[in-house]
């Protein structure tokens, strides 16, 4: 019988894979025999796949790699779009920079790279992208509007989008993400406090690992979930399913 999570050889980018979520999934993803194209603004982690430098705030990169990709990989079967920011603030209602710098990583990037990639994936009619979201695109969280509209936006754009290129055999997804200990969330992590409330709005009583994604990415990249599309798998212990 056929495996239907095998991914072996199936190409897919991942942005933001240089540390964090992007670096174990692509990991997992390379562990699972997928080639995987990694793109970051530099690489300190290494890993066997191939490391794009690139400044996804930066259009233009994005439409120089975008050219690259349409030459040599005509065969792109998965996107990630995992590159994501947050900047603390004390006035977040006043500091409209922050505002444009994570919906520019965050959601604009993502929304250059799926449009673009969708025509390359349409043409072998099957395809698979994944955009990973967040808690906060569906829970409302304090002090950090830019990184919660970002990714609610993000998350909306999926489903428009698997709307739209459905007909053309491509899959569109969120994974959505609890808390996971990252570089991102280290401060509360390392705050005994917030760690244990974190901890405390789980069902499963732990805080999440970036390993912990990796199986949800590959479900939704394989054929397992070839039925699936324009939805949220929450990988966050229970956070969002837990009354009392």
């Amino acid at each position: 019988m056929k495996d239907i999570f095998d991914i072996t050889d199936k190409k897919i980018i991942i942005t933001g894979g240089n540390k964090g979520n992007g670096y174990a999934i692509s990991k997992g993803l390379i562990a699972a025999g997928a080639k995987v194209l990694r793109l970051d603004k530099e690489f300190t982690n290494v890993l066997d796949s191939d490391d794009y430098e690139l400044d996804l705030a930066d259009e233009e990169s994005i439409k120089v790699f975008l050219s690259m990709l349409s030459a040599e990989h005509q065969d792109i079967y998965g996107l990630i779009n995992n590159a994501g920011i947050s900047y603390e603030s004390s006035n977040p209602y006043e500091d409209f920079k922050i505002f444009e710098d994570v919906l520019s990583i965050n959601l604009r990037s993502a929304w250059i790279l799926s449009s673009q990639i969708c025509p390359l994936m349409s043409k072998n009619k099957k395809g698979s992208i994944i955009n990973i979201t967040s808690l906060g695109a569906e829970l409302g969280f304090p002090n950090n509007p830019s990184y919660q509209a970002s990714k609610g936006g993000l998350r909306q754009l999926t489903k428009a989008m698997a709307t739209d290129w459905g007909k053309a055999g491509i899959r569109i997804n969120n994974i959505c993400p609890g808390y996971i200990k990252t570089s991102m969330t280290e401060k509360s992590y390392n705050n005994p406090k917030l760690n244990k409330e974190r901890k405390d709005r789980t069902i499963l009583n732990r805080w999440g690992k970036s390993s912990d994604l990796v199986g949800a990415a590959i479900f939704l990249i394989s054929d397992a979930s070839s039925y699936i599309t324009g939805s949220d798998i929450y990988v966050d212990g229970g956070w969002s399913a837990k009354g009392l």
